[in-house]
C-alpha cells in the first residue's frame, strides 16, 4: 500500500521529513489544512507541513475539507494502484469521519503515552500537570478520541527546565523513529486500558492567564508548557496584559504582600498563593521580549519623563 500524510503543524512538519527519508514509506500525497491569514499584516500563509512537503519535492493538496468527496478521490488515486491507501494521521486539527475513516488503513501518531492525555494538547497538558515522563503512541485511528488500539509506544522523561518548544523537539524525533518502525515493521495492536484516562483540552485564553490566587510552582509549569508556540500573560495593576517568556521560582512571597506583580531590587516578582515567581523574560504588548531588567529600567525612565 502506498503511504498519504495528513498533518498541518511544526511537529507534524518534522515527522512528515523522517517518513520522506524512507524510501520505501516515502508519501505519494500529503494533505495538510488550507492556507490562512497570520501575523499582523494577516498575509495568507501555509502550514508548516505545506512547506516542508513543498520542499523535500511531495505532492501537496490543501481541500476545504479532508472528508468532503473531492479530497477522498484524491487520497483513493494517490497510490498505485489506486484504491486503499495507508494513511497516517499527526497533528491534522481536524476530525477524520466516516465514509474516509473506514476506506483506509489510518495510523495516528500522539505525543503521549496513552490513555494518559487524549486530545488537543497533550505536550502542554503533560508539562502543566508535572508529569515526570510523557512519550509518543502510534496508534489505530477510530471515531472515538485518540481511543484507538496501540502498536508501539516509547516514553521521554519530562525535565523541571522543559518547555514546550524542547520536550517537542525530542518527541517529534522520537515520533519519526516510530511511525518508520511501525509501517515497516507492522507490529501487533493492542487495546488501550480505560484506566488511567485523561484529556488534554484545546489550550483555551484562560489558560494562558497566570492567576495570582494560584500557586507559584502551578503558574512556573504554565510558563514552561506555553513557550515559545503560545505565550503566558498576566494581567498589572493597570489590566494590561504582559507576555511572560521565562520564569523561575523565588521562594515565599514577603510577608503581607498581596498576590500579584511588583518589582523589587530590579527584579520583577509575582507574588502567588501560595510562592513567588520572579518573571525573567517578559514581552510587553506590541513590543518585542526582552530581559525584565531591561522592561522596569524602559518603565522607570518613562515615568521621569
Amino acid at each position: 500500500m502506498s503511504v498519504v500524510f495528513l498533518g498541518t503543524s511544526e511537529f507534524a512538519a518534522a515527522v512528515l521529513e523522517r517518513l520522506a527519508a524512507s524510501d520505501a514509506q516515502r508519501p505519494v500525497l500529503v494533505v495538510t489544512r488550507p492556507d490562512r491569514p497570520a501575523g499582523r499584516g494577516r498575509r495568507l500563509t501555509s502550514p508548516p507541513v505545506a512547506a516542508r512537503a513543498r520542499e523535500l519535492g511531495l505532492r501537496v493538496e490543501q481541500p476545504a475539507s479532508v472528508n468532503g468527496e473531492q479530497a477522498r478521490a484524491l487520497i483513493a488515486a494517490a497510490g498505485a494502484p489506486a484504491g486503499r491507501q495507508t494513511l497516517v494521521v499527526c497533528a491534522f486539527g481536524a476530525l477524520i469521519k466516516d465514509p474516509l475513516l473506514g476506506e483506509h488503513e489510518i495510523l495516528n501518531v500522539h505525543p503521549s503515552l496513552l490513555p494518559r492525555w487524549r486530545g488537543a494538547a497533550p505536550v502542554e497538558r503533560a508539562i502543566m500537570a508535572g508529569d515526570e515522563r510523557t512519550g509518543v503512541s502510534i496508534m489505530r485511528l477510530t471515531a472515538g478520541l485518540d481511543s484507538g488500539p496501540v502498536c508501539l509506544e516509547q516514553a521521554e522523561p519530562i525535565t523541571a527546565q522543559d518547555t514546550y518548544g524542547s520536550l517537542a523537539q525530542r518527541l517529534q524525533g522520537l515520533a519519526g523513529e516510530l511511525l518508520v518502525r511501525a509501517l515497516e515493521e507492522r507490529p501487533e495492536f493492542r487495546e488501550q486500558s480505560e484506566e488511567g484516562v485523561t484529556y488534554a483540552e484545546k489550550i483555551a485564553p484562560e489558560d494562558r492567564l497566570l492567576d495570582p490566587a494560584r500557586p507559584a510552582l502551578e503558574l512556573e509549569r504554565r510558563v514552561r508548557a506555553l513557550h515559545p508556540q503560545i505565550g503566558a500573560r498576566v494581567a498589572l495593576e493597570d489590566a494590561t496584559m504582559l507576555g511572560v517568556e521565562r520564569a523561575v521560582l523565588a521562594g515565599e512571597a514577603p510577608p503581607g504582600r498581596a498576590p500579584g506583580v511588583f518589582s523589587e531590587e530590579g527584579r520583577l516578582l509575582l507574588a502567588a498563593t501560595p510562592g513567588l515567581l520572579e518573571l525573567l523574560v517578559v514581552k510587553p504588548p506590541g513590543a518585542r521580549a526582552m530581559d525584565a531588567a531591561d522592561y522596569l529600567r524602559g518603565h522607570a525612565a518613562a515615568g521621569r519623563r
